[in-house]
């Protein structure tokens, strides 16, 4: 049988066997080279080299030159290469030696690469090779990588693969907590501590958290954030807080810690004062989250002076914890938090605070002016003998034209209007306001003798009072600004009537025309007599029982029907009934409907 070469290609050595290894082929190479001291021609050592065979050449898998001895005075021939298939073995022999050469595995693959000191790599080869490998531990490696990484001096890297590589391990865990507080690096590895599933020893967390005391007080405050409160004996860190502030009873971020580690401990109280001492912007939360509207009874004034907005807002929302007198009480030294209260309180329900509402004349009066008269308008619960006097004495001129005209006395409203304001404007809208005839008359004598003022009744009273009246009583030769603008806009106001009174005179003949019209065409249709209809004078059925017998009805607009022969004139023109009443044509049908 013939057989035919399924591969060739051409070396640049010697070849002194061939194996074959899967698809690739085993070849122990014997290689000649030029000495660089002699420049002589001499045998090198031998290789055993790997190539995978192409079509038409072949790629070089690995090389690698063999140590025997004497090979420099070796030839080709002297080498040999033999393999046991059965077992994956390679047998290289020489005059005085033989090596065996076997395929390398994941094992040897971990230990050249744990020789280099690339333990990365290695641990990767590991985990991949798990199932595999049988000199090595995913364990060891990676603890040879930590120790290597902290050698180098790389402790954050180095803590953060004891994630990775100790895992659930709590005594590995401990075991590499205590070396880094031995080299100093405890906050190195703090970041990565665990903290559920597994949870080492309080102690370690307790160790980790004094040596941020004792040095960075942002990063204990940090870790106190992250960490849960279980995980360290609260009391110990709340001690060891309580005996820094000794030495720095100021310092914002240890007192802001402390709170939140009393908050774990549920001693809201103390949180609370801490809170509120630092302004801080979560008091509210801490007071809503936790219910303690009963610790803070004796803190309001700390909540309105911390923020007034807020505090008025969770007091109003929580009067059945806090009652409205039990705040007023507490600001009861403070009239400008109790102003602010009591105003927010009245702007939600003006009848809630209606004892307060003598009081708070005096508090709008002192803290906030113009709110003062919105106030007056809205409470109908605010003594106005009071409010007139605290106003009269602070000289307040607009509420006290309010508080005269509503307690009646318009004239002297008006009166400290025109003497106090000098404002004829705001005389007029008054004026205006009251629709009284007095007061215009008052109104037109106090301005008779006051150019501005008549210019301004000239241009604003024409559609109140008769301009004739004003003007027969301006003094001739006085001079008035303006006058003629005035004098054309009474014209143009009095066209404006005379134009509006044609237009509803137009409507109303219209209208009226159109139901005219409407009664005519309801008066001019037919009316339904039957058997049902009575005489209103006999009572009798308005219709005969016998058809065939003539008869006389009379039925009127009104609906009301009557025999002829028991009317007692004829003919009559209107209804006996509705005459009597007073009443109109179609009475009767409103009564049917009714």
């Amino acid at each position: 049988m013939r057989e035919e070469p399924t591969k060739r290609f051409d070396t640049e050595f010697y070849i002194s066997g061939l194996a074959p290894l899967c698809d690739q082929l085993v070849i122990l190479s014997y290689v000649k080279e030029i000495s660089e001291k002699t420049e002589v021609e001499c045998c090198a050592r031998p290789r055993l080299d790997i190539v995978q065979p192409l079509p038409e050449s072949c790629e070089e898998i690995s090389s690698d030159a063999l140590t025997v001895r004497g090979f420099q005075e070796n030839e080709c021939r002297d080498y040999h290469l033999e393999y046991s298939e059965g077992e994956s073995l390679f047998y290289i022999i020489s005059p005085r030696d033989v090596v065996v050469a076997k395929e390398r595995d994941q094992d040897d693959h971990i230990d050249w690469l744990l020789e280099k000191k690339k333990y990365e790599e290695a641990l990767m080869a590991a985990e991949i090779s798990q199932k595999t490998i049988k000199k090595h531990k995913i364990l060891d490696i990676g603890l040879a990588y930590i120790n290597h990484l902290v050698e180098k001096g790389e402790y954050d890297m180095a803590a953060r693969k004891c994630q990775k590589i100790l895992g659930r391990n709590t005594e590995l865990w401990e075991f590499e907590v205590y070396k880094f507080k031995e080299i100093g690096q405890l906050k190195a590895i703090s970041r990565y501590l665990p903290r559920r599933d597994p949870v080492l020893k309080p102690l370690i967390y307790e160790m980790v958290l004094h040596e941020f005391l004792e040095s960075d007080y942002e990063g204990f405050a940090t870790l106190i954030k992250e960490w849960p409160g279980d995980l360290y004996n609260n009391t110990i860190i709340v001690q060891a807080v309580v005996d820094h502030l000794k030495k720095d009873p100021q310092n914002r971020t240890l007192l802001r810690t402390l709170a939140e580690l009393y908050t774990y401990d549920q001693r809201y109280g103390r949180a609370l004062e801490i809170y509120l001492t630092l302004r801080h912007k979560d008091v509210f939360q801490l007071i809503h989250k936790h219910n303690l509207f009963s610790s803070i009874r004796d803190k309001i004034v700390l909540l309105m002076d911390f923020d007034s907005e807020k505090a008025v807002d969770m007091l109003l929302d929580n009067e059945d914890k806090i009652s409205i007198d039990r705040v007023v009480e507490e600001l009861e030294n403070r009239p400008e938090l109790q102003h602010v209260y009591l105003h927010k309180l009245f702007k939600r329900d003006h009848h809630k605070g209606q004892r307060y509402h003598e009081k708070q004349i005096s508090l709008y009066a002192e803290y906030d002016r113009p709110n003062l008269l919105p106030f007056l308008r809205d409470s109908t619960h605010c003594p106005l003998e009071k409010a007139l006097e605290i106003c009269q004495q602070r000289n307040f001129v607009e509420e006290t034209v309010y508080l005269l005209s509503r307690m009646g006395n318009s004239r002297s409203a008006l009166k400290m209007i025109m003497e106090e304001l000098q404002d004829v404007d705001k005389a007029i809208e008054f004026a205006k306001e009251q629709d009284d005839g007095e007061l215009w008359e008052d109104l037109i004598l106090y301005s008779i003798d006051k150019p501005p003022f008549i210019t301004g009744l000239l241009n604003n009273i024409g559609t109140h009072v008769d301009p004739i009246l004003l003007i027969h009583r301006i003094k001739e030769g006085m001079e008035i600004p303006n006058l003629r603008d005035s004098l054309v806009k009474i014209l143009q106001d009095y066209n404006l009537q005379i134009l509006l009174r044609e237009g509803c005179k137009k409507i109303l003949v219209a209208d009226s025309l159109s139901l005219l019209k409407k009664m005519h065409r309801t008066q001019m249709k037919g009316v339904l007599v039957d058997e049902e209809n009575i005489c209103e004078s006999c009572l009798s059925p308005i219709l005969p029982s016998d058809a065939s017998k003539s008869f006389n009805v009379v039925v009127f607009h009104c609906r009301h029907m009557f025999h002829k022969e028991c009317l007692p004139v004829s003919p009559v023109q209107f209804c006996n009934i509705c005459s009597a009443k007073h009443r109109g044509p179609g009475s009767a049908i409103l009564e049917m409907k009714k």
